[in-house]
């Protein structure tokens, strides 16, 4: 599972384990956890980069809508995981 690292707003370096990842539209998005262990939490990120910039930009996916449509494509992906929105 790879790590990675992602910079806040404010400056501040989070690490996440990229549990999977689509593209969904043309959009990105990454299924994270902030543990490698079986009770983690998950987030869904959202690439909001140009395709111009030469850096991936992924915010958290705050619309209720497209976090419950990515959620059921992920969910999907991985049969064997129990994901709990």
């Amino acid at each position: 599972m790879e790590k990675i690292k992602f910079q806040s707003p404010d400056g501040t370096e989070e690490e996440f384990y990229v549990e999977e990842q689509t593209r969904i539209g043309g959009i990105s998005y990454l299924l994270v956890s902030d543990s490698p262990a079986d009770e983690a939490e998950a987030y869904i990120l959202k690439d909001v980069s140009s395709e111009a910039s030469p850096e991936a930009c992924y915010e958290m996916v705050e619309d209720e809508e497209e976090l419950k449509a990515v959620y059921k494509v992920f969910e999907q992906m991985l049969e064997d995981v129990n994901l709990e929105m």
